[in-house]
């Protein structure tokens, strides 16, 4: 799938889509220093041949999307002691602004009115969008993702320590040690085999590697806070997806963001962790097809055996 250019407010914005343009958009939103492509083929081409036009983008600061090169890189320790003291974060832009690129990206495209799903700080900012600019959003799913709630509980003690360790430097990224990351957080009900891991982390390192971006995002999610009172306003039709494995992004995270959303529905799925391996794609796909469809998008369908995601529980 070739590459596409737009600007989105004031920034270039690289994005590619499936599907025919007549139909209902699906706007993909991916997470935290995480490229377009993290959104697997299949999940893209599955939506498509549902009857969505499926549209994914690079945030910015990441993958070929325009790099903030004049904004601050702030330090891992002044934003640790910034939180500890509970003072505001000097960031270059918040989770805001990024929410104002995916209404720029809606913008570019000439679109009225998208399906959004995002993954993770994706969820955080199309919740923003369904929030602040309900006029351009016609379901919201989000994935894995957070109300930004200060009292909710963090990631698990060994996954904070492998992120400290990235941050700080005393781990070097290298497909080796991202390899060992994703394994900590994935999924153990849909195990990623070494050859499908490798072959994902070797595609993104070779598309494109900007660590900077990875700490202004962090800020970004540090100092734009709780959305709890946000959440309450939505009155967009809103699925919430979140593994009962999440060790990145606990469960209570998204059962909190599913209680604030007015009507949300929430779809707790065993055996997720915080990635989307290939074996899970299916029940996402079902989920999101059919949630979209029941919003006013295409014709819902269901699996080979007539039945929905056997995986998904609420």
């Amino acid at each position: 799938m070739s590459v596409k250019y737009l600007e989105a407010n004031g920034i270039r914005i690289a994005y590619d889509e499936f599907g025919q343009p007549s139909d209902p958009v699906i706007l993909l939103i991916m997470g935290m220093a995480t490229q377009m492509t993290a959104w697997p083929l299949s999940l893209c081409h599955g939506l498509a041949q549902r009857g969505f036009r499926v549209i994914r983008y690079d945030n910015r600061d990441v993958g070929l999307s325009e790099k903030m090169t004049s904004a601050v890189v702030p330090s891992a320790a002044r934003m640790m002691l910034t939180a500890a003291l509970g003072r505001p974060l000097r960031v270059s832009y918040k989770l805001d602004d990024m929410a104002h690129d995916a209404c720029g990206v809606i913008d570019a495209l000439g679109l009225e009115q998208v399906h959004l799903a995002g993954v993770s700080m994706g969820g955080m900012i199309a919740q923003l969008v369904a929030a602040k600019f309900p006029d351009r959003v016609r379901s919201l799913a989000s994935i894995m993702s957070s109300s930004g709630d200060r009292k909710l509980p963090r990631a698990s003690r060994k996954v904070t320590r492998a992120l400290l360790k990235r941050y700080v430097g005393l781990v070097k990224p290298s497909i080796e040690t991202t390899m060992d990351f994703q394994r900590l957080i994935g999924s153990p009900g849909f195990p990623q085999g070494d050859e499908e891991l490798r072959d994902k982390v070797t595609a993104a390192y070779e598309r494109s590697f900007y660590p900077p971006g990875y700490s202004r995002h962090m800020a970004a999610i540090m100092a734009s806070g709780s959305r709890v009172s946000l959440l309450k306003t939505i009155r967009t039709p809103s699925l919430v997806v979140h593994g009962r494995d999440d060790l990145l992004v606990p469960l209570a995270c998204g059962i909190d963001t599913a209680r604030h959303i007015p009507d949300a529905r929430l779809e707790i799925i065993d055996g997720m962790g915080h990635n989307l391996p290939e074996a899970l794609m299916p029940t996402l796909e079902e989920l999101l097809a059919n949630h979209a469809s029941a919003a006013g998008g295409a014709p819902a369908t269901t699996t080979s055996e007539g039945e929905g995601p056997a995986a998904a529980n609420g």
